[in-house]
């Protein structure tokens, strides 16, 4: 016989709520061989825990890869080539998505709301032709003024660049340095 007090603890598993499990606790043995009851600050801290389980269950859950998959390859690498676009072609005037020229007119997600332009295919239209002080990076961008002098982007490209730009506004334009080239 042991002279270990035992404490039960109920199983937070739902498919293991009849079993119980007693741990032995070396705090609860009397010098003469008899056993002290539970503390009331262990029974405390035992409803304590309990109480977590839920909630830290339910983190988990919320948490765990099988509820939120990994983003695909693919769009690693379109997020991968929007930095790159975005660092080649915009990060003169729109670095860390402020705006150097016009500062109302930001890549923040306030600022493309207030202007309008906070869909992908805005911000595509608005980069390939143009606006205001902001030169079109298209192909066939026309008038001729309102284009960039500079090398022009594919349209497949400047699509990269709106998707990049309308993901990091979401997200309120973290460091775009992460992406590497």
């Amino acid at each position: 016989m042991t002279s270990y007090a035992q404490m039960q603890f109920l199983s937070v598993m739902p498919s293991c709520k009849n079993r119980t499990y007693t741990l032995p606790t070396e705090g609860n043995v009397k010098k003469g061989g008899g056993q002290n009851p539970v503390a009331p600050k262990q029974k405390q801290e035992l409803n304590f825990m309990k109480s977590l389980a839920p909630p830290l269950m339910a983190a988990f859950v919320a948490l765990s890869p099988i509820f939120n998959p990994p983003v695909s390859l693919g769009q690693t690498i379109d997020a991968q080539r929007g930095a790159t676009l975005f660092r080649r072609a915009c990060i003169g005037c729109h670095d860390a998505g402020g705006n150097i020229i016009q500062p109302g007119a930001t890549l923040f997600l306030k600022d493309l709301q207030r202007n309008g332009v906070d869909t992908e295919e805005e911000i595509y239209r608005i980069t390939y032709y143009g606006k205001g002080r902001m030169p079109g990076f298209g192909e066939n961008c026309t008038p001729r003024g309102q284009c960039t002098f500079g090398p022009r982007l594919k349209e497949e490209e400047i699509k990269l660049l709106a998707g990049f730009v309308k993901s990091q506004a979401d997200q309120g334009w973290p460091n775009i340095e992460a992406f590497g080239d």
